[in-house]
């Protein structure tokens, strides 16, 4: 149901850069620092992918429809007819986003920007996609991307909503100092793209590193300017 219950390692899945929850600048995804991340992480995830794969070796078979869902879904917008451009819904979207989730966020306008966001996430149900060709269609690129830019939003204005701090880059005005006895935890956000339904749950840091004794914890500081 979400919520969290134990770590657990997944076999053969790693992860460098912004998609993963390690970095050697702490939670910070500029753009210097993302390449850093990749060149210090990605080495180690090679190091170790040839320390434990067998070249040669057998992999399991695919499922006979792999990949079948994914083209469903790529004809399911390809051929959408319904009243509303990717252009227009994009637009709002940002437009909801700028207005109710900028740099400096206040309980209300966070509240008003959710039940707009979620508005929104449901025209996409009746967008339309004009060209349906596979050559060089940046109108079904564009819509793909309206869709996954729309998930993002809805996960991101119900996250910030719930949390009732600041921190880092979620300046709360009427929550100006950050919460670590209530909101020293990740938030994990689930976005049901058929029902557009956006649902928050968390899970508890990790206060150690993979070495105490090469390298201690940094205590967490406020961030000033």
């Amino acid at each position: 149901n979400g919520n969290f219950v134990e770590d657990a390692v997944v076999p053969g899945l790693f992860a460098a850069g912004e998609v993963a929850s390690a970095s050697v600048h702490g939670a910070n995804r500029l753009g210097a620092n993302s390449l850093l991340d990749i060149v210090v992480f990605g080495r180690a995830c090679a190091l170790r992918i040839a320390d434990i794969a067998t070249p040669g070796e057998t992999l399991k078979d695919f499922k006979a429809d792999a990949g079948m869902e994914s083209l469903d879904q790529l004809d399911e917008i390809r051929y959408a007819e319904g009243a509303i451009s990717t252009s227009e819904i994009r637009s709002e979207m940002q437009h909801v986003m700028q207005d109710h989730a900028a740099v400096y966020r206040t309980s209300d306008s966070l509240a008003e920007g959710k039940t707009k966001i979620d508005k929104v996430v449901s025209k996409f149900d009746d967008v339309k996609v004009t060209d349906k060709s596979l050559i060089w269609n940046t109108d079904l690129v564009e819509t793909l991307e309206c869709r996954n830019l729309l998930a993002c939003a809805a996960t991101t204005m119900h996250g910030a909503e719930a949390r009732k701090e600041s921190r880092g880059a979620h300046a709360h005005e009427d929550y100006p100092d950050r919460n670590d006895d209530e909101w020293m935890k990740h938030t994990v956000a689930y976005h049901d793209a058929e029902s557009g339904k956006t649902d928050i749950k968390y899970r508890p840091i990790h206060y150690y590193t993979l070495d105490e004794e090469e390298c201690k914890t940094v205590p967490p500081v406020a961030r000033v300017y």
